[in-house]
């Protein structure tokens, strides 16, 4: 069966910027596929060049076997694009702006009746339909943009950063509607940057760094292809890398531990992926102990989508958010969101 998107070598440059340097993956008909990476690392861009909201400088990108570049105009007819910002006429109601909606994609008025109300119920959005959306609380806005991406029916709908800022319940709201969609069959992709939305939604994942897809599969595969439990230390609260190194070099010549990584952004701690032992921490401790190491802290868990990111890119998808945080440009970035 024919993939309903498929993305391959796209590359997206803003003046200097490299947003996106080569990015591939297939979505196919009927799943929920989840981008996951940081702020800054190409997950909006990428979008965008699906959508037709901006200009790829390189790749193929199709949409039901439609070619997004050459044809446009019919690729926007199967996508509902559901942006971070929500943008909402705050004079009109709920149903009115929905009826907009509607007419602009020509639906007939019976039709678009149908699919309004069927909507508002199922978003539970039936109470405040008649309300001015001025008047509406963050999450009752993102449950009605959601709403107008949907009214035309897409084969895909496109989510960027859905539950960014909403509050637990309207986080589950949103959850429990891109299951039905999924039950219905439609195609959903979404971003985040939120672990477990997508480790609970997505079939199928891809990880993007720095405009790159760095790993890519399911939730299951990618977790698998860590190895083992994963244990981190913290020698101090700050270890200078000296002695981070010094327990680096100790540990991985235990016969259990597989890898060991140290993590300068969270006070030089050591990340370990060790085969499943009871005494694993036991034995460490006691070789730190015997090496005359302190042990401030550590911890053992079953691997997450975070330890593939931390093990393809030597840090967390919290690093990464910070890093990003730090070296953003506010001006560099509103000229890149007009373009």
């Amino acid at each position: 069966m024919a993939p309903t998107v498929l993305i391959e070598k796209l590359q997206k440059r803003y003046g200097s910027v490299e947003a996106v340097k080569d990015v591939s993956f297939e979505v196919e008909p009927g799943e929920i596929f989840g981008l996951l990476g940081p702020n800054g690392a190409g997950k909006t861009t990428t979008i965008r060049c699906l959508c037709t909201l901006a200009k790829p400088d390189a790749g193929k990108l199709e949409v039901s076997g439609i070619s997004v570049i050459n044809n446009p105009r019919a690729v926007r007819q199967r996508l509902g694009y559901v942006a971070q910002e929500v943008a909402l006429d705050k004079v009109l109601t709920g149903r009115e702006l929905l009826q907009l909606q509607a007419a602009l994609y020509h639906l007939p008025r019976n039709l678009a009746k149908q699919r309004i109300d069927r909507i508002l119920g199922v978003l539970g959005l039936q109470e405040y339909a008649d309300k001015k959306t001025g008047n509406y609380s963050g999450g009752l806005r993102k449950r009605l943009d959601l709403a107008c991406g949907l009214l035309h029916k897409p084969d895909v709908l496109v989510l960027d950063e859905p539950t960014v800022g909403l509050d637990i319940e309207t986080r589950v709201v949103v959850w429990d509607f891109l299951r039905q969609l999924r039950a219905e069959g439609t195609t959903v992709l979404i971003t985040s940057h939120y672990l477990e939305e997508i480790d609970a939604l997505a079939s199928r994942v891809a990880i993007i760094d720095r405009g790159v897809v760095i790993a890519q599969g399911t939730p299951s595969e990618l977790k698998d292809r860590v190895g083992g439990d994963r244990i981190t230390v913290r020698i101090r609260e700050f270890s200078p890398i000296e002695e981070a190194q010094k327990a680096k070099d100790m540990l991985e010549a235990m016969p259990f531990v597989q890898e060991v990584i140290i993590n300068p952004a969270q006070g030089n701690s050591l990340n370990l992926v060790v085969k499943p032992q009871s005494d694993a921490l036991i034995t460490i401790q006691q070789a730190l102990l015997d090496a005359d190491l302190p042990t401030f802290g550590i911890a053992q868990s079953r691997p997450s989508l975070d330890d593939v990111y931390l093990a393809a890119t030597g840090r967390t998808l919290v690093d990464a958010e910070l890093a990003a945080a730090g070296s953003r440009d506010p001006k560099a970035e509103r000229k890149q969101n007009m373009r």
